[in-house]
């Protein structure tokens, strides 16, 4: 062999030395990086504040101090389980995953994340009702689904022997309200359904990390329901009372059995402002004047071409 061909020899050796060394090299500062700059931490959901709850899937949000795009973490067992998480410091949430009518948005940062309900839909009898004296007027928002959140405003997590605990209390955050109106007349004639509703003046959501409601009011419609001789009821949930609103309406929109479409208006600010509980608030109307079908039998007219609408005036 040459001289020419043993430098080709060399060099090409070297190549390869130098190719191994840099590829340990890096693997090894792979395995170093995660072994480093990682912690296993055990998520724990203690149910303590919620001892009833029944959810089947929970979330967790870590959001970086520093900046950063926010982590996620989807748990199907609701006492917690183990994730690995680069070190840093932290803001955390979570909240129950299985919701249906629950929205999200910005939610890049903790201070931004907010649940919402998404649009609903309200007679449009009731819905000018509320809105006859609102500018601009308040949309329609569904019945939030029960949801169950918590929050942590300072959590660090380190690289330690021992193992590391994130301990959160969700607990439920949205509100119920019962609607029940009592000396209904002539209820036995109205078929189930055909009363309806909507209430003003709630929060169309709720910011986790501030714990605070959306400044933005929305109508929340309802069902109610007959015991076919004097009572209707309702119950669903909401965000909470938009605090700056400081009149709520509740509109109850009726199909008699002739056709006749009325729409009945009650100012029910008083009793919401002073709920002894605002997160179970209780409603109680006295009074809701049905006139009698005109059709002999209660017969029922398929269309409906105008409606009537009635303040009602409660005693105080």
């Amino acid at each position: 062999m040459d001289r020419t061909d043993m430098n080709k020899l060399l060099k090409a050796v070297m190549i390869m030395i130098i190719l191994t060394v840099c590829f340990v090299s890096c693997r090894h500062k792979e395995l170093y990086d995660e072994k480093i700059f990682a912690a296993d931490v055990r998520v724990v959901f203690d149910w303590t504040k919620s001892p009833d709850a029944h959810v089947e899937t929970m979330r967790v949000y870590l959001f970086p101090l520093d900046g950063g795009k926010a982590l996620q973490y989807e748990f199907a067992d609701l006492q917690g389980g183990k994730i690995t998480v680069p070190v840093g410091r932290y803001k955390a949430l979570c909240i129950n995953s299985d919701t249906d009518s629950l929205l999200y948005r910005d939610m890049d940062r903790y201070d931004t994340f907010e649940v919402y309900s998404s649009e609903g839909n309200l007679n449009a009898a009731a819905y000018a009702a509320l809105n006859q004296d609102e500018s601009p007027a308040e949309r329609v928002g569904l019945s939030p689904d029960r949801f169950y959140a918590d929050r942590i405003e300072n959590l660090r997590l380190e690289v330690t022997e021992s193992e590391q605990t994130i301990r959160f209390l969700p607990e439920n955050l949205a509100c119920r309200y019962r609607i029940e109106i009592r000396n209904v007349s002539n209820l036995q004639y109205v078929a189930a359904g055909w009363v309806t509703g909507g209430l003003s003046g709630m929060s169309v959501g709720r910011f986790l990390g501030e714990n605070q409601l959306d400044a933005e009011p929305v109508i929340i419609p309802f069902e109610m329901h007959s015991d076919g001789v004097s009572t209707l009821k309702t119950e669903f949930l909401t965000f909470g009372e938009y605090s700056l609103k400081q009149i709520h309406k509740i509109a109850v929109h009726v199909v008699m059995p002739d056709g006749n479409d009325k729409c009945y208006l009650y100012d029910v600010s008083e009793q919401i402002h002073t709920a002894p509980n605002p997160r179970d608030v209780l409603i109680i109307l006295d009074g809701l004047p049905l006139p009698k079908p005109i059709v002999p039998g209660g017969g029922f007219h398929a269309s409906v071409d105008e409606w009537e609408s009635i303040d009602v005036d409660l005693p105080m």
